[in-house]
């Protein structure tokens, strides 16, 4: 028998050991002595003399497992070599003897390379690839943590929010490579300035955030904050250049500035903003009862970023019609934040804090793609093409994915170019001319239209009308809430409706709400309309059945019915 057992552990696996009950060595395959690399007698070892102390207590407990459940029992440990470790997955199988006593067979295989694959991908999972730092999910884990230990020691932390000031710059005139490799000394820099306790990630560009267990004084914080933009403010040798940038920071302190993670992260970026507003390179502490922006404006940030999370975001859709005939031609997509037990959120409220803090790009693209997707679905039901017009907000218009983004909901929904219109304001034209031309161009080479929202409330200047590939003019609905008996807002509707008309650009009149305004718009040549006379802003399934039932009346005006079978 022991023969026999002896071939079937050179046969098996890459490391096969025979137990006794104590897990000492009673027998051990040629392949185990090879993988080890000892000529040590290994019998009479016990095996925990091969592992790593670390694994001891889990082999231990295998061993017990195995013996009491008299089923195999596997444990994944760390076993010594005569070079280094090897992750080992053992399999313990109990057995009676030739003297009847219990002994274990240890079969073990070799997954160091599983191990370290598997170890890479929970590194990238956790962290950024750029600075190999945390990233915003692990920073998340390690708030929460620090939340815990604070909660059981009474001993609160920092939160710092820190963006780099003239990077933009930097990036922008040297490229992103040079950005990249700045970012990289950067975040060395910040991390030699902080304890090996603390936590430093990076959750955005340019911007990181620092979790300070223990400091919690206005004194340590800025001292703290001090090293951190002295370090900033030394030059940067980078590829042949000497470069100077700095930092701005902001700080919120558990649980005095914040009870959760959110509001945390949201009072120390608040924070550094004001520090950036009042002269850069410094470092302001969060107070809500120093600072101008109401608590409760704040609390609706916090709470805009769990809505994200929880999905309470949804689209509304108003028809766009033809001020003639009435019929629908299209529909503008129009953002809603449906909050449980507060009911809709203003727009006006929560879009201007998206674009502060940066998830109108998260929420846009999902609006771009959603939208999308929705008016196919419109189209089916009433038979015949339509567009959707989505707004795009300035941050979303300056962000290097926007055309990405808008690709992938043409192709997701299937819609022609020409169906999508995107809806942006004189003022992003005018800020950056040079950009917003060279996108432009790449928009309209996908056929996708531009339109200009609230058009005569901005610049207004008639040379951009030249210059960029404009489709369509929105008149902004202050012009349209007087007429026709305003003679000013009739003689600039006029205007429009006519310098329109000259140039092959479509007008939209917004805001329009009684048969007067309608009447006088049509007669004046505007194309389409849209407003609460013609349409509210409604959810997809009353969209739908307005459809349905625009479809029904076109069938019946036709005469189009079904013969019955005789």
């Amino acid at each position: 028998m022991k023969a026999q057992l002896d071939s079937l552990m050179e046969a098996a696996g890459d490391a096969v050991f025979r137990l006794d009950r104590q897990g000492e060595i009673i027998g051990f395959s040629r392949r185990a002595r090879e993988l080890i690399g000892t000529d040590a007698e290994l019998a009479g070892l016990p095996l925990a003399a091969l592992v790593a102390p670390v694994d001891h207590v889990a082999l231990k407990s295998a061993i017990e497992e195995a013996i009491r459940a008299a089923r195999p029992t596997r444990v994944n440990l760390r076993m010594k070599t005569a070079q280094n470790s090897l992750w080992m997955e053992l399999q313990l199988s109990a057995y009676a003897g030739e003297s009847q006593d219990t002994e274990l067979l240890a079969v073990g295989r070799d997954i160091t390379s599983q191990q370290e694959t598997e170890e890479r991908l929970r590194h990238m999972a956790t962290h950024d690839a750029l600075t190999g730092l945390p990233n915003r999910s692990l920073l998340s884990d390690r708030i929460r943590m620090a939340m815990a230990q604070s909660r059981r020691t009474g001993k609160g932390f920092a939160v710092l929010a820190l963006d780099l000031d003239g990077f933009k710059k930097v990036n922008d005139a040297l490229g992103h490579p040079v950005g990249d490799a700045l970012l990289q000394v950067a975040a060395a820099r910040l991390m030699d300035t902080l304890r090996d306790i603390d936590t430093l990630a990076r959750v955005g560009g340019d911007e990181f955030v620092a979790v300070v267990p223990g400091a919690v004084s206005e004194a340590e914080l800025q001292i703290i904050a001090r090293r951190m933009i002295s370090a900033m403010q030394q030059p940067f040798e980078i590829q042949g250049h000497t470069l100077y940038i700095g930092t701005s920071i902001g700080v919120a302190v558990f649980p005095e500035h914040g009870d959760s993670e959110v509001k945390l992260l949201a009072h120390a970026d608040t924070a550094m903003y004001r520090a950036k507003e009042t002269g850069k390179a410094r470092c302001v502490i969060y107070s809500a009862e120093k600072f101008t922006q109401p608590e409760h404006d704040v609390s609706l940030e916090a709470a805009m970023f769990q809505a994200v999370r929880d999905g309470e975001f949804l689209l509304h859709y108003q028809p766009i019609v033809d001020a003639r005939s009435r019929q629908i031609m299209g529909f503008e997509a129009l953002m809603r934040w449906m909050r449980p037990g507060t009911g809709m959120v203003s727009p006006a409220q929560f879009i201007p804090m998206a674009e502060s803090n940066g998830l109108i790009n998260l929420l846009g693209g999902w609006a771009l793609k959603a939208a999308c997707v929705q008016i196919k679905r419109f189209e089916e039901i009433i038979g015949r093409p339509l567009y959707v017009s989505v707004n795009v907000s300035p941050r979303q218009f300056r962000n290097d994915q926007f055309i990405d983004v808008m690709n992938d909901a043409i192709r997701l929904s299937g819609l022609n170019g020409e169906q999508l219109l995107l809806e942006i304001t004189e003022g992003i034209l005018m800020s950056d001319p040079e950009h917003a031309e060279s996108l432009l161009n790449a928009i309209t080479a996908r056929k996708v239209r531009i339109a200009i929202d609230d058009f005569g409330t901005g610049y207004s200047s008639l040379a951009y009308l030249k210059r960029f590939p404009i489709a369509t003019l929105k008149i902004d609905r202050a012009f349209i809430k007087d007429l026709p008996r305003s003679v000013k807002d009739a003689a600039i509707c006029n205007v429009v409706i006519s310098l329109a008309s000259h140039l092959d650009v479509n007008t939209v009149a917004e805001g329009v709400e009684n048969q007067e305004q309608l009447d006088y718009l049509a007669k004046q040549g505007c194309g389409l309309v849209q407003g609460f006379f013609t349409g509210r802003p409604l959810p997809p399934q009353e969209i739908i059945s307005l459809l349905e039932a625009e479809q029904a009346a076109r069938e019946a005006a036709s005469g189009e019915t079904v013969d019955e079978p005789a």
